[in-house]
């Protein structure tokens, strides 16, 4: 039963990744070209516009749709069908509630959010115009959030690709055409926002009919009474009443949310501390600010590559932990959080080394005509994404073990130390911008550090640091250095001096340096024979490759 469980949730988070993948790859094509349509200024009202949507729906997405995944994957594991039907009913109506009034409140007072909370104004119509998707995304989280729970992760994979498919095409055409128009950057900016909106139309259409056809047809039996829900001993057909169910997911849930919010927050205290240090002690101009502030949104853009590879694998390990825990399968439990965490470290390190070593040709092919910052602003993130990779994978397991306020409690706590390193760095004026990445990586790197700490005292087993880390850091650190050198010879041998020239360097470093970090790992067994088999053939390479 355990190797089975493991095997589901390593694959249930294989399909997630397969679609974050694919929607990174749809991201690249809506974020960078619309990077260029609205200039750093049009993009600093598009990112400071998502930064308050972002702190919606963290509020109303981070925590309720993981209780639901807790409750319905208990529910399972004691066999109580009924039960996870009324969950989810009860749920769906609870988040539907919430995004109404976050939607409302985006929508009646997008003025006073920009002007005062983010200190931009010309924000105020991209807020509006994104108002609808913040109701959507609730009602769809419920959906996406009984699925998990149940194991499944496929449709909520197929259901964010076309969300961010949709999102891209209307987006981008909706902003193009404002822009061609004459109507200005604020309302090129809100049309790209639009597009949110109606990518979350199509999602919610999706989930209706895929729970209708597949969850529906076997639940309805067990709702209508005709037989009792499962032939097993553990479900006496009874369920919980509905104030214990609205209770139980808020339980868990507004905590997880709380503490998750904070890293929303963290980006809205960019836009706003950002943008008023600049002025107000660094002595730059509003459109300066601004400036400054758009190109910092486009590294952040990579900045979040590598947390989004992880996030599937967090949400996968959330019900796989609890199911376990049900079941008293502690040892399961045990190899779930540490396996996760390796890999979580496998994929992660890799990526934010190839941020740092790299982030010159990075910005420099992918936004040309940037502010010079660029390349020193994505360096310092490279390496706070690994940081902010290991503070999502500790969440997961402290909230997966019922620890959930732990959780809220780091995430308070880290910022706090981003508003005063952004307070004090950002204002001068020799540092200037930098000081939001180094307020970031210092954040997350305590909050990964005091997860560790409630993770070692509260939890039976906890991870092995080594075991997790030593074999992925080393294989990295060889693909960190081959990825220099290779760059630098090429730019010497081939010339960096313009677009092309830059790309073909940048292409050839990064083929040589995962050459080299696939067969470092291999070598240094970071990765295990399991891993492979979670990708097609990867049993054939697993042998061929002789791993255990």
């Amino acid at each position: 039963m355990a190797g089975k469980k493991g095997q589901n949730y390593m694959h249930g988070a294989a399909i997630l990744t397969v679609g974050v993948i694919i929607m990174k790859i749809l991201g690249f094509i809506y974020k960078i070209p619309l990077g260029n349509i609205l200039g750093d200024e049009g993009y600093s009202m598009f990112t400071s516009a998502y930064s308050i949507y972002f702190i919606f729906f963290t509020l109303a997405t981070a925590g309720l749709p993981v209780a639901l995944s807790r409750l319905v994957a208990e529910a399972d594991a004691n066999g109580r069908a009924k039960q996870e039907e009324k969950t989810f009913r009860v749920a769906r109506a609870t988040f539907f509630v919430i995004g109404l009034v976050f939607a409302l409140i985006m929508f009646l007072f997008p003025d006073w959010l920009a002007a005062v909370y983010l200190e931009n104004p010309d924000a105020a119509l991209s807020i509006k115009a994104m108002s609808p998707a913040i109701l959507l995304v609730c009602i769809v989280s419920a959906y996406r959030g009984y699925c998990q729970g149940n194991g499944n992760m496929i449709p909520t994979t197929v259901d964010e690709v076309l969300e961010v498919l949709f999102k891209v095409i209307s987006g981008l055409i909706i902003a193009y055409a404002a822009v061609k128009a004459g109507l200005g950057r604020p309302v090129g900016s809100a049309g790209a926002v639009l597009g949110v909106s109606i990518g979350s139309v199509v999602s919610l259409a999706y989930m209706i009919i895929y729970k209708r056809r597949n969850y529906d047809i076997l639940s309805a039996p067990y709702s209508a009474g005709i037989v009792d829900a499962d032939d097993t001993p553990e479900d006496d057909g009874l369920v919980d009443s509905t104030g214990k169910i609205i209770h139980d997911i808020l339980t868990i849930g507004v905590p997880i949310a709380l503490g998750a919010c904070i890293m929303a927050i963290l980006n809205s205290v960019d836009s706003k501390l950002c943008m008023n240090r600049l002025q107000s002690a660094a002595g730059f101009s509003y459109y300066q600010a601004k400036v400054l502030y758009g190109v910092y949104g486009k590294a952040q853009t990579l900045f979040n590559l590598p947390a989004a590879f992880i996030t599937p694998l967090t949400i996968a390990i959330v019900p796989a932990i609890s199911g376990a825990i049900a079941r008293r399968a502690k040892g399961e439990a045990a190899k779930i959080s540490e396996d996760s965490m390796r890999i979580s470290a496998v994929i992660s390190l890799p990526m934010g080394v190839g941020l740092m070593v790299l982030s010159e040709a990075i910005m420099n092919v992918l936004y040309p005509n940037s502010n010079a910052a660029g390349p020193g602003l994505l360096c310092i993130m490279g390496a706070a994404s690994f940081f902010v990779c290991m503070v999502l994978m500790e969440n997961a397991v402290l909230q997966a073990s019922g620890k959930e306020k732990l959780t809220m409690i780091t995430m308070i706590s880290g910022g706090c130390v981003k508003i005063a390193v952004n307070w004090f760095l950002v204002a001068r004026p020799e540092i200037n911008i930098y000081g939001a990445p180094v307020g970031t990586l210092v954040s997350y790197m305590a909050m990964a550090a005091l997860n560790y700490v409630f993770m070692c005292r509260t939890l039976d087993d906890r991870p092995r640091l080594f075991q997790v880390f030593a074999r992925p850091l080393a294989a990295s650190v060889l693909m960190g250095l081959t990825a220099w050198a290779i760059y630098g010879l090429c730019a010497r041998f081939i010339g960096a001096a313009d677009w092309l020239g830059t790309a073909v360097c940048m292409m050839i470093a990064v083929i040589a340096a995962v050459a080299v970090y696939a067969a470092s790992a291999v070598c240094l067994r970071a990765v295990v024979k399991e891993d492979l088999a979670l990708i097609p053939g990867g049993d054939r390479i697993g042998k061929l490759l002789h791993l255990r």
